[in-house]
């Protein structure tokens, strides 16, 4: 199939024969922190080195949401719809009030500045897991070089006590992830010590206790051209995986189902539409879409 490159019958299944990719809007700088507002039927998303959350509606076309946006990268949804964002200048979490004032909720660690927080995922329970590498404060680029005070790291963060706890602290660079349907499982990017000739870059997997804690973190799945950057899942539990080339689809078996070829490196994407069904793809600096027989798991 044009576009496409089915490793395996199932996927073939999650291809609309009459749906192709689409290109929704372009000329932006590097597009992250897709996220989909259900109720106001937008999908919102972050130009970061112009340090701009954009927003995108069917009928209306590209607004800015938020300029400035304090370099934000990831975003997602609490339970009461509420926005959390991951600032790089700002070296936090912050969120955005139903009534849109906005709250600024950690920005350290055991009393250290965080680096740059760079995506984020909200648990039924309320807790809110975001990964803190360094790429944020290494350049000007996307945020203003800072010194770190910390390594990186994988956190959760209790908005009821304000306790933050290190999740996993063996990463070089902690970048997307997505906890499974049942949220049993997390995924998360390793995309390496961007500094080193030869950076770890692969997609581990933990399992999650009842209470939280982690364990495992085995390699799940080695993204190949490039490497994972932005993960979510749909709602059979298969992860979608940006790459070099587009999109990659990866069973919990860890199988290599199929991918959705993009024009250019793909960063983050996101499951969203009315039904949710349609997969919202930032490529670079175009932003992509396109509708599959599958349902993503997102809230609201």
């Amino acid at each position: 199939m044009d576009g496409f490159d089915v490793r395996d019958p199932r996927f073939a299944h999650y291809i609309l024969g009459n749906a192709s990719l689409e290109e929704l809007a372009t000329g932006f700088r590097w597009l992250e922190g897709l996220v989909w507002m259900g109720d106001a039927g937008c999908l919102l998303f972050q130009d970061l080195p112009r340090d701009c959350t954009m927003r995108w509606i069917e009928d209306g076309g590209i607004s800015i949401y938020r300029s400035p946006s304090g370099y934000a990268n990831g975003q997602a949804r609490d339970r009461e719809g509420r926005l959390i964002s991951c600032s790089h200048r700002e070296r936090c979490l912050f969120r955005t009030e139903l009534d849109g004032r906005v709250t600024r909720l950690v920005d350290r660690h055991d009393g250290r500045l965080l680096n740059a927080p760079n995506d984020v995922t909200v648990k039924s329970d309320g807790s809110i897991w975001f990964t803190d590498p360094l790429y944020g404060i290494q350049t000007d680029y996307e945020g203003g070089r800072q010194s770190s005070e910390q390594p990186p790291a994988l956190y959760r963060f209790d908005p009821e006590s304000a306790s933050i706890t290190v999740a996993a602290g063996d990463f070089d660079g902690p970048n997307g992830l997505a906890f499974s349907p049942d949220e049993k499982r997390l995924y998360v990017s390793e995309t390496g010590d961007q500094t080193s000739d030869d950076p770890k870059q692969y997609i581990r997997v933990f399992d999650v206790a009842p209470d939280g804690r982690l364990s495992g973190g085995d390699v799940f799945h080695k993204v190949e051209p490039g490497y994972a950057d932005g993960l979510c899942v749909d709602e059979d539990g298969n992860l979608w995986s940006s790459a070099a080339d587009g999109v990659h689809c990866i069973a919990p078996d860890e199988h290599l189902l199929g991918k959705v070829f993009v024009p250019y490196r793909v960063s983050n994407l996101c499951f969203g539409g009315i039904l949710k069904n349609r997969l919202f793809i930032g490529g670079s600096h175009t932003l992509y879409a396109i509708f599959l027989n599958r349902r993503g798991v997102s809230w609201p």
